[in-house]
């Protein structure tokens, strides 16, 4: 258990589950220069991370996740990556439901999700075909070649969110950020507070 740290529910208690695997990058170092993703700030490759596994069934996997859920309210999980379409599937989705469990995932939008997710949150990556044109968060990180924000406030989201992309050009992008997002106040700033304040 513990918190959603960027996006419109910065701040949020949930369980996260993080799926290996994307279709966008291998999550091998010596891949990432031509990696579709060069960015990926997240290691998604393995199942041996704390609390993670290997579930043959989504019974199991719904049940391990569950144990990480200490409240008396309604779970809220959100499932992440890598690309999460690639395994979740309705089976999966069909035992959280039974289970009450309000379910988030963070997509790059290659892939048209199941039906049953309560949260559809999509950060696309330049250069790729964006099929999931609606949901409640459209979360971009900024900047990027071959993406129009523009073109993307025609997208049919709650929440039109702008996250500065981490790495050596943090400081430049944090300000390019934030003049965007001042002289195109659709978009809100989001800023990766796990970082900031070290959650785990």
């Amino acid at each position: 258990m513990t918190f959603q740290g960027e996006g419109s529910q910065t701040g949020r208690v949930a369980v996260f589950c993080r799926f290996t695997g994307c279709n966008l990058w291998t999550g091998h170092e010596e891949d990432r220069e031509n990696a579709i993703c060069d960015f990926c700030d997240t290691d998604f490759v393995g199942t041996d991370g704390p609390g993670g596994g290997v579930f043959s069934d989504a019974e199991k996997m719904t049940a391990h996740l569950l144990s990480f859920w200490a409240s008396d309210q309604l779970p809220f999980m959100v499932f992440t990556g890598g690309e999460p379409l690639l395994q979740m599937d309705n089976a999966l989705i069909g035992e959280l439901k039974n289970n009450s469990v309000e379910i988030a995932i963070e997509t790059n939008g290659t892939i048209i999700p199941p039906v049953g997710i309560d949260w559809v949150c999509v950060s696309p990556k330049g250069g790729t075909e964006i099929v999931v044109t609606s949901g409640e968060e459209l979360k971009v990180v900024y900047p990027q070649n071959n993406l129009n924000l523009d073109d993307m406030l025609k997208f049919d989201f709650t929440y039109f969110s702008l996250q500065p992309k981490d790495g050596k050009d943090k400081d430049v992008n944090i300000k390019k950020t934030l003049e965007y997002c001042k002289n195109n106040p659709k978009w809100n700033l989001s800023l990766q507070s796990h970082k900031l304040i070290n959650i785990p």
